[in-house]
């Protein structure tokens, strides 16, 4: 019952994205210990920022309140089944368990197909975007650097 309760919280951040005009019907809540911990909607169109999918700018608040980057123990609701990007970032973030209404296919319909994007990862479709790179004896300096840190914090 108590997951049906976090997911109309994020269906209601959605719901709220949606009635601002702040971008895509997409809302998000982050739970943990059965309370909701940070609560978000797409901001894309708010923000000018292609990133702020509800899953990022939820992680971001969870985060902050948390005051930790990793959110172990965390469990995600979201409307949609996540793109590439958010994806990543869940896993970066290590939340431990997601629950997703929409499924990709679902979002597709709605004109959010995040499909070549998950062709051009999985190299079954070449990459519009030109990736060049450009080795320098500085950024090897900097890994170095980053490597030898002795009080450097693992994420």
């Amino acid at each position: 019952m108590m997951q049906q309760e976090f997911m109309k919280r994020a269906l209601e951040e959605a719901h709220r994205g949606v009635d601002a005009g702040d971008g895509g019907p997409f809302g998000a809540v982050i739970v943990k210990e059965g309370k909701i911990i940070a609560a978000g909607h797409n901001e894309v169109v708010k923000n000018n920022d292609p990133t702020a999918h509800a899953e990022i700018v939820t992680i971001r608040k969870a985060s902050r309140k948390l005051a930790h980057f990793h959110l172990t123990g965390c469990h995600l609701y979201i409307t949609a089944e996540p793109c590439p990007m958010c994806f990543a970032a869940i896993h970066w973030a290590h939340i431990e368990k997601v629950f997703y209404c929409n499924t990709k296919t679902q979002s597709a319909e709605i004109g959010f197909d995040d499909q070549i994007i998950t062709e051009i990862i999985e190299h079954k479709r070449p990459d519009p975007v030109a990736f060049v790179h450009t080795p320098m004896e500085s950024c090897h300096t900097l890994f170095k650097k980053w490597f030898d840190k002795p009080d450097k914090v693992l994420y």
